[in-house]
């Protein structure tokens, strides 16, 4: 079997993450504690905040925390929602997302009981980043570039934590686009090439190849926004069925998860990592893939590694499940159900290695930094 699967989203948008989904199926099974487990993983490599993912799957770094005789397969989702619903079909096991298709994940307990059980990571600089046309003039801030696109035509993926965002943006600025456009990618990049858009909001690692490529350039970042809930996050959710069943597939693969955290966390690694990703992925260059982690020219922070729900990932937390209520993403709940975050053996784990959150801050560095 081939070790990488693709899940290629054929005419899937965002809006798959939100519509019917299949109905209750037979528990999986796992087997016993101590007996090897088989696992199929949905993770993200085209997604940077999600990287310890990445680093798990290139290192095998499960290998040391799972019962001897374990597999582990890695499925690449192009996007959060492709792995909700693999998870929801009972066909992932374990998933690596942002923040958004996450907490939609733990509210289909009808259908399969999910939870967030750690904290991949939050940012300013990842899932919230505006793009605008090389023609645009220059801007002091990211604030002055959000203003400039009063009036004008902008894009984002609607119901993704870029759309989040670029709401936020607007209403901190004070403007008002003539367009709120919901486009994917594809067509972002077009329009942004032709001039037909004044504006985008999309993530990492695809924001730094539409710069690098020369095609736009950024404008402003959540940083240039006040409050918490400017940034995003990434978490790490599992079925509620390992977590009850397998008490040591659940600890072990956090123990790789704080292993593959640490390694992420320090810089001198960076050149590894992007090796390992560009390894995972296609049509990436490995220096775009270096610099959506690890490049900013003001040196701002580009991620924290957080690995448990602080309450400053709380606070975003509490803004995304906000943002989708209010687009009635859970029927007629309006907040998170409490059994959707379960941390207390992520706490143990950090606790038993002597450490505390967060792991360690990666402050962007000079694209001159990078070496090959």
């Amino acid at each position: 079997m081939s070790k990488f699967k693709w899940i290629v989203l054929m005419g899937v948008s965002a809006v798959f993450l939100f519509g019917t989904s299949p109905a209750i199926m037979a528990e999986v099974g796992f087997g016993k504690p101590g007996e090897p487990v088989e696992l199929v993983v949905g993770y993200q490599p085209y997604y940077t905040e999600s990287w310890s993912g990445v680093v798990i799957n290139g290192q095998k770094l499960w290998k040391k925390h799972l019962p001897s005789g374990s597999s582990v397969e890695f499925e690449i989702g192009l996007q959060g929602s492709v792995i909700v619903g693999k998870l929801l079909g009972e066909k992932n096991h374990i998933g690596y997302m942002g923040d958004m298709p996450a907490i939609v994940s733990s509210m289909r307990e009808s259908k399969v009981d999910l939870r967030m059980i750690s904290v991949l990571g939050t940012s300013k600089q990842q899932c919230n980043i505006f793009l605008v046309p090389n023609s645009a003039p220059k801007f002091k801030n990211g604030m002055e570039a959000v203003k400039w696109m009063d009036g004008k035509r902008i894009a984002a993926p609607h119901g993704a934590c870029t759309d989040r965002f670029a709401l936020l943006a607007f209403e901190q600025a004070g403007i008002k686009p003539s367009k709120y456009l919901n486009q994917n990618i594809e067509n972002i990049t077009k329009n942004l090439e032709a001039g037909k858009i004044a504006g985008a909001a999309i993530w990492e690692p695809t924001a730094s190849k539409i710069e690098m490529l020369g095609i736009a350039r950024r404008g402003a970042t959540g940083a240039d926004f006040a409050g918490d809930d400017a940034g995003d996050a990434g978490f790490l959710v599992m079925m509620n069925e390992i977590i009850q069943t397998r008490p040591d597939v659940h600890r072990g693969w956090l123990e790789a998860e704080l292993d593959a955290q640490i390694f992420l966390s320090d810089t001198d690694n960076a050149n590894a990592v992007a090796k390992m990703a560009d390894d995972q992925t296609e049509g990436m260059d490995r220096k775009i893939l270096w610099a959506s982690l690890y490049r900013d020219e003001n040196r701002v922070n580009k991620l924290t590694l957080d690995f448990i729900f602080t309450d400053k990932v709380r606070n975003m937390l509490n803004a995304s499940t906000e943002f989708l209520a209010g687009k009635k993403k859970f029927g007629k709940r309006t907040t998170l159900r409490p059994q959707s975050v379960y941390d207390e053996v992520a706490r143990q784990v950090l606790a038993d290695r002597g450490l505390e959150s967060p792991l360690g801050k990666i402050d962007g560095v000079p694209m001159s930094e990078y070496r090959p």
